[in-house]
């Protein structure tokens, strides 16, 4: 079984409603910081830039 362009667009469109359109760039970047996380993990890398810290109050403040 194979997801289409018209199941795809559906998807997204059910995403957009649920979501609204500011949260979906916020939830975006959540799951690509999870991502980055996860491959210098591993790596073995442990070490946080510091600009990582600054752009996740500046996301806990923006949600506020």
């Amino acid at each position: 079984m194979r997801i289409g362009m018209t199941e795809i667009i559906i998807i997204a469109l059910i995403v957009l409603l649920l979501f609204g359109g500011k949260k979906i760039p916020e939830l975006m970047s959540g799951l690509g910081k999870g991502v980055r996380s996860f491959k210098d993990g591993m790596e073995g890398k442990s070490e946080k830039p510091a600009d990582a810290d600054k752009t996740q109050k500046e996301l806990e403040n923006k949600s506020e």
